[in-house]
């Protein structure tokens, strides 16, 4: 293989301008020519597409964001905009590409593959973990340790003030996020969708806890579980500590990466190269047990995802007690 070309697609991530570089590097070394595309599918559309050299990736291993850009872009669903991309990328010359993003993602990737013969490699590049066939996603790591800060500078004034604060943090229908971040932060209360326990539970919760002398409460609302505003309203009827709401919001997908996600994004990387140097395509790659792995890659949304979620709540909501 001689051309491939990197795109960065959906919700960006910390850590994607690693495995861009990485994937940039290696391909370069092996003497393949790597091509850029800005914006996603967007800029294949559109043909925001150019020759990229090390100049372009370097001194990003350290950003935050992707210097590709990215976007979404409801116009690759129709199969005549596909067709529009597939040419864009066919008149370069370009045989395999590198998809780093999301589930969205790889369902574009998915039919470039079948529909128009490219060999296809797909990186999880979200912060949300949601993608079966891998432990961890690129971004999540740094993404946990943002939430982990806000979780310290708010549990001073929850302590100060003897409030009951709910933090909403992102993860859209996955909870891992408010998970992990309640297991490493001391958390004292948890929602996640994967798991319905009902508010009277929660309310039950930080009842006990007042009668037990504790006068605060830090508790992780996954926002895929529903607003972290409606759950204040209905806790509001069932206590009567002072209780108070705050979004993250997009302050999670910024910063530095973190080092397991430069060191994740840049093997992930190397190895989208190296399958692509052997004519395989149609595939993800993946970490599990610490070991890269490869999946095809509809099984993003058709395989099963092997982290048993329920035990780690089980755990956190022993240890918010």
């Amino acid at each position: 293989m001689k051309r491939i070309a990197v795109l960065t697609s959906g919700g960006d991530a910390p850590g994607m301008n690693a495995a861009v570089r990485a994937v940039t590097k290696v391909a370069l070394s092996k003497g393949m020519e790597v091509f850029g595309i800005k914006r996603g599918y967007m800029g294949m559309v559109h043909d925001e597409i150019f020759q990229m050299d090390g100049s372009h990736v370097s001194g990003i291993i350290d950003r935050g964001g992707t210097v590709l850009l990215t976007a979404r872009c409801s116009e690759f669903k129709d199969p005549k905009f596909r067709a529009i991309a597939a040419e864009n990328l066919k008149k370069r010359g370009i045989e395999g590409i590198v998809v780093i993003g999301g589930d969205g993602s790889y369902r574009g990737a998915d039919l470039l593959a079948k529909e128009h013969g490219f060999k296809v490699v797909g990186l999880p590049g979200t912060i949300d973990n949601d993608i079966i066939g891998t432990d961890y996603t690129i971004g999540f790591d740094t993404c946990l340790n943002t939430i982990l800060d806000a979780m310290s500078k708010l549990r001073d004034t929850a302590t100060s003030h003897e409030r009951t604060i709910l933090i909403e943090v992102m993860g859209r229908h996955a909870g891992d996020l408010a998970l992990h971040a309640s297991l490493a932060g001391g958390g004292d209360g948890l929602v996640i969708p994967e798991v319905k326990e009902p508010i009277e539970m929660l309310a039950y919760q930080i009842k006990e806890r007042r009668r037990q002398g504790k006068l605060h409460d830090i508790i992780l609302i996954a926002e895929g579980a529903g607003s972290v505003f409606d759950f204040e309203k209905q806790l509001k009827e069932k206590i009567t500590t002072d209780v108070r709401s705050i979004v993250l919001g997009h302050i999670q997908r910024g910063g530095i990466p973190s080092g397991f996600d430069r060191v994740l994004a840049t093997r992930m990387g190397a190895k989208a190269v190296e399958l692509l140097e052997n004519g395989e395509g149609g595939v993800m790659v993946g970490i599990e047990s610490n070991a890269l792995v490869t999946h095809p890659i509809s099984f993003a949304w058709e395989g099963t995802r092997k982290y048993d979620i329920k035990k780690d709540f089980e755990l956190a909501m022993k240890l918010s007690k």
